[in-house]
């Protein structure tokens, strides 16, 4: 479940290990680039943190980020 804090939309992933990561980051990648809105992220192993929000927007959630949020819950 997605979570709204600091102005953002934060979600955690957890994997089986670091190429099950890898490759749900490729597939948020293309999706973000498709979007033409790209996630603030971070990996470690088999972990992926994502945060949402639109910097054109002032850092606000916007409903870019709740697209975004749904589409790469759908890669799932």
């Amino acid at each position: 479940m997605w979570t709204e804090a600091d102005h953002k939309l934060k979600k955690s992933f957890v994997f089986a290990d670091f190429s099950e990561a890898f490759a749900f980051m490729t597939q948020v990648a293309l999706l973000a680039e498709k979007m033409n809105h790209h996630p603030t992220w971070t990996n470690t192993w088999n972990r992926v943190d994502i945060e949402l929000s639109t910097h054109d927007a002032g850092n606000q959630v916007t409903e870019k980020d709740r697209q975004l949020a749904a589409a790469i819950d759908q890669l799932l």
